[in-house]
């Protein structure tokens, strides 16, 4: 299921919390990073949408194929890295997992990494077949 900007609970329970919030932080950030709108971007051959597909790199160590090809070389690799990780940690499916913005700003502005993101249920594939 996609819920774009909006956190799973409150798309699906009208619940609001801080946590609400951190989840749609983690749309910013990983669009910031490669220039993709999540409500565009789909893999049809994949069955993937941008979260899943952010998700699939960051396992497979290739979180800096998120990276928008127009920057070049004009980054830090370990802070994009940092920048995926922590995106990955606001979009956990349940919102007692997803860090709190303070731990975030605490980690955006130190060298601590906060714990391994979850295997979220985004990643799951669809089972509906779509045209290219």
């Amino acid at each position: 299921m996609f819920y774009g900007y909006i956190s799973p609970e409150y798309a699906m329970g009208g619940i609001f919390s801080e946590k609400s919030d951190v989840y749609g932080f983690r749309v910013l950030v990983l669009e910031i990073i490669s220039s993709k709108k999540t409500t565009d971007f789909y893999l049809y051959d994949q069955q993937l949408g941008f979260l899943a597909y952010a998700w699939k790199l960051w396992k497979e160590d290739k979180g800096l194929e998120l990276v928008d090809e127009i920057l070049g070389d004009s980054y830090s690799p370990s802070e994009v890295m940092k920048c995926v990780h922590i995106g990955l940690l606001c979009v956990q499916d349940n919102a007692t997992d997803r860090s709190t913005m303070t731990d975030i700003a605490l980690m955006l502005s130190s060298e601590i990494d906060g714990p391994q993101p979850k295997d979220p249920l985004f990643t799951i594939p669809n089972s509906v077949s779509y045209p290219n």
